[in-house]
């Protein structure tokens, strides 16, 4: 009777592990296969680049930022960052020219993104003799457009 347990024990914990390696084996690939779906592809520099530039004309033709009160254009200044963000992914992507070609842009992506880590829209000064995020995020996202405009890569 000894050996008959015995028998099972083994025979169950030989099937456990079994069950456990083959479960492994093919989660470990369906987790793969999940995330390369996931895995967003970098889109093309010209793409980005429209994308954003599509997101600065936008900007401008819905009237731009009037209110000089702080929270007034927080939306806004978001709404340029995030096509910024994906262009600068596009810029590093991009092969055909090195990061000393995009220095210029990817320092205005930086100020574009140092005036978003504030948190919050800081308005427009009063005397409008300092600069705040704002100028910081919106004006970038201007200069950024003439630059990508300037120096278009093939």
């Amino acid at each position: 009777m000894g050996r008959h347990i015995w028998g099972k024990t083994v025979g169950a914990l030989v099937l456990a592990v079994t069950v456990a390696v083959v479960s492994g084996c093919s989660s470990s690939d369906d987790d793969k296969a999940e995330s390369a779906a996931k895995t967003p592809t970098t889109v093309s520099v010209a793409d980005a680049t429209t994308e954003f530039q599509a997101m600065v004309t936008k900007f401008d033709t819905d009237g731009g930022c009037l209110e000089k009160a702080p929270g007034t254009c927080w939306e806004q200044m978001q709404a340029l960052v995030e096509p910024a963000r994906g262009l600068r992914k596009a810029m590093r992507a991009e092969k055909s020219v090195g990061p000393e070609f995009w220095s210029d842009a990817y320092a205005l992506i930086d100020t574009m993104d140092d005036g978003i880590a504030v948190g919050e829209d800081q308005g427009a000064p009063a005397g409008g003799t300092t600069l705040t995020n704002r100028d910081e995020v919106l004006g970038s996202a201007h200069d950024l457009s003439d630059w990508l405009d300037a120096n278009p890569i093939s």
